[in-house]
């Protein structure tokens, strides 16, 4: 009898692992990558995003370039550009994809309308909005400034030692999209522009600014994860209407509202790479990125931490962005 039950048992766990071997199989198979119609799938191989200088935008290619390593084996190479220069690379080849697009018309007219080099990737789900800001107890104490056409009764309550006697608005990146300038001339405004000359100097004016109640008027932007912590106060200029920014000598209107969007070298999506598929996919909040990119700010935390975090979060949502298996 024990020689029987021992016999039993080794057949049981001979086809106990055979069950097991043959799932993993069918697991392993599963997570083969396959192409969609006419194009033949590649190996990822090595993919360029450009890196763009605001926060916002460090957040998207923490949270894509993690798991284009992590889930499809790519090798990623980032690089540091302003938006101009990340179109160029589209162009030239240096660039394979740009994560945050605010606009630029001209840029997709030129690069994907003339030259076709370059294509739209779909929308990020990021609202954009740029406008100018006051600190919270500004607009508390002085409800009337948040009027544009009272602005110059308050020039030389922002005037400093580098706006050349007029009020001062200050300015983030030169390299930003802006129409600052424009607009202060064509609004008949006492005001001149003041470089911050990086998102995080012009976070920390405004900071500093609301902590010791100094006043402060700037150029700012949503998603920003400073707006979680200090809700600053947008002025509304003339209201937006398509086409009114149309010439940026003449400009006299508010920001266009945007829906940020996704481009990339037309080679790349092309290609078949499996990255390609994931970036068009690549779709979140504001609340989102904002998560993101306060703990790479406020948190310290490294990109690749960052995005772990955010990733073993939000699992449902990223395993809709990967490629059909």
């Amino acid at each position: 009898m024990r020689a029987s039950t021992t016999v039993t048992r080794t057949l049981r766990r001979v086809v106990a692992l055979a069950s097991v071997a043959a799932l993993a199989a069918c697991a392993d198979s599963s997570q083969a990558i396959t192409a969609p119609p006419g194009v033949e799938r590649t190996a990822c191989g090595t993919v360029s995003i450009a890196v763009n200088p605001w926060v916002g935008y460090a957040a998207n290619v923490a949270v894509v370039s993690y798991l284009l390593k992590q889930e499809l084996g790519c090798t990623v190479v980032e690089k540091d550009l302003t938006e101009d220069e990340s179109w160029k690379g589209l162009a030239s080849g240096e660039v394979d994809a740009i994560l945050e697009n605010w606009g630029h018309d001209d840029l997709k007219k030129t690069y994907i309308d003339d030259k076709k080099v370059a294509v739209e990737q779909g929308l990020t789900g990021n609202k954009g909005v740029i406008g100018w800001y006051v600190p919270p107890w500004m607009a508390k104490e002085h409800p009337d400034i948040l009027q544009w056409k009272n602005l110059n009764e308050y020039a030389d309550t922002f005037k400093t030692s580098k706006s050349g006697g007029k009020g001062q608005l200050l300015g983030g990146d030169p390299s930003f999209v802006t129409n600052d300038a424009s607009l202060i001339k064509n609004l008949k405004l006492d005001f001149s522009v003041v470089y911050a000359g990086s998102e995080d100097a012009l976070i920390a004016a405004f900071q500093k600014a609301e902590a010791e109640k100094k006043p402060l008027i700037g150029y700012f932007y949503t998603p920003q994860w400073l707006l979680s912590e200090i809700e600053l106060v947008h002025i509304p200029l003339p209201i937006y209407k398509p086409g009114c920014d149309a010439d940026p000598k003449t400009v006299a209107c508010d920001y266009q509202p945007y829906d940020l969007d996704k481009i990339a070298r037309k080679a790349f999506v092309d290609s078949g790479s499996p990255a390609a598929d994931l970036i068009k996919n690549f779709r979140w909040t504001n609340d989102d990125q904002n998560e993101v990119a306060r703990d790479i700010t406020v948190k310290k935390l490294s990109r690749d931490d960052a995005a772990k975090r955010w990733l073993e979060a939000n699992r449902a949502t990223w395993q809709a962005w990967l490629p059909a298996r």
